[in-house]
């Protein structure tokens, strides 16, 4: 099911390779398909949005928006075991994210020089979460809470109406959880455009954030530019880095975690154990079967994932830094050792104690993170996803003229005179 690979310096190679392959294909027929929705959008509004939203889900809301009323009663209708999860996930995912908060500042130089930035939140950001059969509620709360503590005036969520023309009640009560301020029903490739350019009923934002399917992903793609979006996500990954003290049955369940969301979702696992490579294949074999989605779970690990059995931990490590997977778990005696020399991965989970999933629903960092190797340099989603920066500068007449003559010779250098002047003028 798994292949158990030898390091060698060059199958390792060739695997990352088929890895960069699966997520870097374009379908040009998506691309055509969703720059004619675009267009529409842009031209026909929420006639467009209804128009598309009746030929891709069967049947358009009776009431394109959802009531404040809706969203309370979404909320308390659902099971308590389930909403007292989502409020204490809340809770976790508050309370790391605030730390993440950064203040405007304000320095007076004794020339009289004052230098500054000013830090606010977006004016209106737009999440998009996905319904049906991938409907995720931790979405909800991982990208909506830091956008609020961010300070965003006003958070829309457009989430897809199921084949009955309703919503998914769970996304909505985790909507109203999270303090999300409007929500309307609409989905797909036209709900992204409405978004971007704004309808008669559907404020324009400025940012996008959240997951979907290839035509949502691709319309965030196409409308970069006209708004801000948070990152354009490949297929999910895991990577497993463990000594001879991992326990097989957790490496396995921890690896099939990620593989059961789709057929090209990576998961791997790093260890200079021959025995334990052995064992958690068994294990992979033994577990599989009880699981719901196993044929995806099969199709994943057979084309993109493997156990690679390195010729030292330090190996593994370059690996790793190498391949800057979403998920990175360090299951190893003494996990922290290796905290200073992973360099490039989403989220590390330290210790056989922090599986994947607590990560993607409960401890408090965000889920949304780069996949496809961009953890070389993007960073997860964050507080920082939804704030915008100003600086401003006052000088004083006299420390302008000390800065003159520099100015005018850098401007000069530059060939732009109408700079130089600028200053000029004025003495």
């Amino acid at each position: 099911m798994i292949p158990i690979v030898k390091a060698d310096g060059a199958a390792e190679l060739e695997f990352i390779r088929q890895l960069k392959k699966r997520s870097g294909e374009v379908d040009e027929k998506v691309n055509q398909t969703v720059s004619r929705i675009i267009a529409q959008v842009k031209e026909k509004g929420d006639e467009a949005v209804r128009e598309y939203t009746i030929k891709f889900d069967g049947k358009a809301p009776r009431r394109l928006e959802i009531t404040k009323e809706e969203l309370k009663e979404a909320e308390t209708s659902r099971g308590l075991e389930f909403l007292n999860a989502l409020r204490r996930a809340a809770d976790n995912i508050a309370d790391f994210h605030r730390r993440q908060v950064q203040q405007s500042w304000l320095e007076t130089k004794k020339d009289g020089v004052i230098l500054g930035q000013r830090i606010r939140g977006l004016h209106r950001v737009g999440l998009y979460v996905p319904g049906g059969t991938a409907a995720y509620p931790s979405s909800v709360l991982m990208n909506a809470i830091p956008a609020k503590i961010a300070g965003v005036e006003e958070l829309i969520m457009v989430t897809p109406p199921g084949k009955d023309g309703k919503p998914n009640p769970d996304i909505l009560a985790a909507a109203s959880i999270a303090g999300v301020d409007r929500v309307f029903l609409m989905g797909g490739a036209q709900a992204v455009a409405a978004l971007a350019f704004g309808t008669r009923a559907v404020p324009k934002v400025d940012k996008i954030v959240g997951p979907g399917n290839i035509f949502v992903a691709t319309a965030k793609k196409q409308l970069y530019g006209v708004v801000d979006i948070d990152m354009i996500a490949g297929p999910s990954e895991i990577l497993i880095l463990a000594d001879e003290t991992a326990k097989p049955a957790f490496l396995a369940a921890d690896l099939m975690s990620q593989a059961e969301h789709d057929k090209l979702a990576s998961a791997i696992l790093l260890t200079p154990s021959q025995e334990l490579a052995e064992q958690t294949r068994k294990e992979l074999e033994k577990q599989v079967q009880s699981l719901s989605r196993k044929e995806i779970i099969q199709a994943s690990l057979r084309d993109f994932g493997m156990i690679l059995v390195c010729r030292s931990m330090e190996e593994a490590v370059d690996f790793a830094n190498e391949l800057a997977p979403e998920h990175l778990e360090v299951c190893c005696a003494n996990p922290m050792e290796y905290i200073g020399r992973l360099d490039n991965a989403g989220s590390v989970f330290l210790g056989n104690y922090s599986p994947e999933p607590l990560g993607d629903y409960f401890a408090g960092p965000n889920h949304v993170l780069p996949t496809s190797g961009t953890a070389r340099f993007f960073s997860p989603l964050s507080v920082d996803s939804f704030i915008k920066k100003s600086s401003f500068i006052y000088y004083t007449e006299d420390s302008l003229k000390e800065a003159k003559d520099d100015i005018v010779a850098i401007a000069q250098a530059e060939g732009l005179t109408a700079h130089a002047h600028s200053v000029e003028v004025r003495f």
